[in-house]
């Protein structure tokens, strides 16, 4: 074997110029003792110096930052003389830092920015010793093998609508040190730390895949788990599980305890009955620390470096194999969702190259492992409707997911009345060639189909007392077209013969079609289990009226369609549901696009889509006006305030 070999020819040597030299040592190896003409040479062992203690360092301040330029100088010079590893992320208010290196190299570090400014003072700097990241496919994904220094708007990022005001970090949840906050739990917050008149609830502040394997488990005490995918998303939970809040001593914690500043701001902003809020500082990092045994904490905490969790000396283990469900809790090999990309638990009994998996926020919104097969990984999945679909995007393959490429956002597009997924592709061509590089652009046909109909012209040519009707047009190369809304009469039926209109056609028509709703969202509800996630949705003309719609009712759709932002193209609003809709009261973010002044849209009044803006809210929606016609426009500057739209949820 190859290690025989290593251990029976000696060290290389440099080619003799003696004749024959190779025969000769050959010979001298197989006698195996040395020749009398040369020189017995003593092997010495040359001892490895041990290596340099590794660790990792986290912490988090807001503070006012008055020179960002001076601060971003100063980072990327200390980071990089001191050969630091990991995220380095600035703003106006304040750092957020998670870097490996040296042990003496960190401490060096926190000297440093101790010294830096008056304003890191009271810094909780959370070192830690750990291994060197010898796998080099997690740190890469942890971003331990790179130094990334960002300057950034928010340094956590709390809400998915980029466009509404943060919390007001001054205005967050007391803190609890690890004792204090072991203390309240154990009395169930009837000591001096927690208001003892109210009853104690435990919010944990992380994502689904942190508490699986790890989170605080106190008998008597309400623990609260918003199982989200992402932080962004707690707002939303908030919003919808305030009551269990309400009149409540709130205890939140999370990783390092930066979360929590944010979100605590944010549930103590609902005003009254929402006071009493607290926070674990230094998260769950602290309280280990403070009770290695895990104390009220069980499992392992989940961490974002090359440690990928760390547990206390308790070996219980929380989490469990997504198919088998034996005990696991080892996130090594980087199993991630098809449809969402979490991270999920796979033993490795049940890994196997082919294996698809589906996290269980998927499967419970419909995504099942059996609807996929391996040939489908890396290719979008096809819809069970017979309608058509089409796909826009910038790369050869049409839908295509190329791993390793930065994500674009993905945008579903509802067309206008009486238009096609294909035809709608046609005349957003230019918007999607415009945008290739930040977004793909997903067409789909609405559910109603409309018959073919055409507006009959007398024919006073020929010499008759009654003028006859010119003959339809022919039905040859006629696409089908569809709705989203119909009128009360319509049957949404397929025709395939074309019908003479009853009367000229009527600009205002879109005011008439209110029915086919709850269809249309079966509808959207099947392509967005199917063939979601969407990151937006985009419409035009009636295809905005039905997305606005969808805003409207997000609340009651919450899991089932669910999308960061709208793009309202010419819209105009309608109440399908009957209930009037109160001005900025959809909360969705929304870029709404349409003519400047009354009569620049010959099919949608400018008043309509006026209208349909004020029902956002102010600080969620965008608003452009464009003298074009009814049409998206792609020239500058319209252009340019769409990316800046976009660009605000990549």
């Amino acid at each position: 074997g190859r290690s025989g070999l290593l251990s029976y020819f000696p060290t290389r040597r440099r080619p003799s110029r003696r004749p024959h030299s190779r025969s000769f040592h050959f010979q001298n190896l197989r006698r195996r003792t040395p020749t009398p003409h040369l020189p017995v040479m003593e092997e010495k062992t040359v001892e490895t110096p041990p290596a340099e203690p590794y660790g990792v360092l986290l912490y988090y301040r807001f503070t006012s930052v008055p020179d960002l330029d001076h601060l971003l100088s100063f980072y990327r010079q200390n980071c990089d003389s001191l050969s630091l590893l990991g995220r380095v992320r600035l703003s106006a208010n304040g750092v957020n830092v998670t870097v490996g290196g040296k042990l003496s190299c960190l401490e060096k570090h926190i000297d440093a920015v101790k010294s830096f400014d008056t304003c890191f003072e009271g810094t909780d700097f959370k070192l830690a010793s750990c291994n060197y990241p010898f796998n080099d496919d997690v740190a890469r994904e942890c971003g331990f093998t790179s130094l990334s220094i960002r300057v950034v708007k928010e340094l956590v990022t709390f809400s998915s609508c980029p466009l509404l005001t943060p919390p007001d970090i001054t205005n967050s949840g007391r803190h609890l040190s690890a004792l204090e906050f072991h203390s309240a739990l154990h009395t169930s917050g009837k000591d001096d730390v927690c208001d003892g008149r109210k009853d104690i609830v435990l919010l944990d502040a992380r994502n689904l895949y942190e508490t699986r394997i790890g989170k605080f488990e106190t008998p008597g005490v309400e623990t609260l788990d918003p199982r989200i995918r992402q932080y962004s998303d707690l707002p939303s939970w908030v919003d919808d599980h305030s009551e269990q809040l309400r009149g409540k001593n709130v205890l939140m914690y999370c990783t390092g305890g930066i979360r929590c500043e944010m979100a605590s701001a944010y549930i103590k902003s609902k005003g009254a009955g929402f006071e009493n809020v607290f926070q674990l500082f230094g998260g769950i990092q602290r309280y280990l620390e403070q009770f290695p045994d895990g104390g009220y904490f069980k499992g392992k905490n989940f961490v974002f470096d090359h440690r990928i969790s760390v547990a206390s000396s308790d070996p219980k283990i929380l989490g469990a194999c997504l198919f088998c469900s034996l005990s696991f809790d080892d996130y090594s090999s980087r199993c991630r969702c098809f449809h969402c990309r979490m991270l999920v638990l796979v033993c490795s009994k049940c890994q196997t190259d082919e294996a698809i998996y589906v996290c269980e926020l998927c499967q419970r919104h419909g995504k099942s492992v059996e609807s996929i097969s391996s040939s489908d990984f890396g290719k979008p999945k096809e819809l069970t409707t017979e309608h058509e679909r089409v796909y826009c995007s910038s790369d050869a393959g049409h839908g295509k997911v190329h791993v390793g490429a930065p994500r674009k956002l993905r945008i579903l597009c509802l067309h206008g009345f009486r238009q096609n997924a294909s035809s709608f592709k046609g005349r957003t061509a230019s918007l999607a060639k415009k945008l290739k590089k930040i977004a793909e652009l997903v067409f789909v046909d609405a559910p109603h189909e409309l018959p073919y109909i055409y507006c009959p012209v007398q024919d006073h040519a020929k010499e008759s007392s009654s003028p006859s009707l010119q003959p339809p047009p022919p039905p040859d190369n006629c696409r089908r077209k569809f709705a989203w809304f119909i009128a009360p009469d319509g049957t949404g039926s397929s025709e395939t013969h074309w019908q003479a209109a009853d009367a000229q056609f009527d600009p205002l028509q879109y005011q008439q079609q209110t029915e086919g709703f709850d269809a249309s969202v079966e509808h959207l509800r099947s392509i967005f289990a199917l063939d979601g996630p969407f990151d937006g949705i985009l419409g035009f003309s009636q295809g905005a009226a039905m997305a606005a719609s969808i805003c409207s009712l997000e609340p009651n759709l919450k899991g089932e369609i669910n999308f960061r932002f709208a793009i309202l193209c010419s819209g105009f609003a309608v109440t399908p549901l009957g209930k009037k809709i109160e001005n900025g009261s959809i909360k969705i973010p929304s870029l709404h696009i349409f003519g400047s002044v009354v009569g620049k849209d010959r099919q949608i009044d400018n008043e309509a889509s006026r209208y349909l803006a004020s029902l956002f809210e102010d600080g969620c929606s965008v608003v452009i006006e464009h003298g074009c016609g009814h049409i998206i426009p792609t020239r500058h500057p319209y252009i340019d305030d769409i990316k800046s739209f976009l660009h605000r949820f990549i």
